[in-house]
């Protein structure tokens, strides 16, 4: 049950792939990084808090080895830092050097991007999984 649901978050999230960014926004109109992830679970009938920071308090720690579709992705603002200010989820596992994830990027709006290329690597500080 719990696949599919998750199935279903991703699914929706990737309806809103172009969106544009914006703080606070949960609509195809703009979106943010922890809205979009709040009405992707949310159509599939699991709530999530609506920041970052909380979400990344959710369910259990998981290392980049055991990363799932599903599971959450937290960031920081710049490479060295710890507090979380972005937040993605795993779509697709290609191989051990290609993670896809879905996010709201302030410059991009909704992609799906590489958690193991060299930015986002070094600025990622944690994985989740909410459920």
């Amino acid at each position: 049950m719990v696949d599919f649901k998750i199935h279903k978050a991703i699914s929706t999230a990737r309806t809103y792939t172009g969106t544009p960014y914006r703080y606070g926004g949960t609509t195809k109109r703009g979106m943010d990084c922890s809205g979009l992830l709040c009405v992707s679970y949310q159509s599939a009938g699991l709530q999530l808090p609506r920041t970052s920071d909380a979400q990344s308090k959710m369910g259990r720690q998981v290392r980049l080895g055991e990363l799932k579709p599903g599971d959450l992705v937290f960031f920081a603002a710049k490479k060295g830092r710890r507090k979380i200010t972005h937040v993605g989820m795993v779509t697709v596992i290609k191989n051990s050097k290609d993670i896809q994830f879905i996010h709201s990027s302030s410059k991009l709006g909704v992609v799906e991007n590489n958690l193991l290329s060299s930015y986002y690597k070094s600025i990622f500080v944690k994985a989740r999984r909410p459920f």
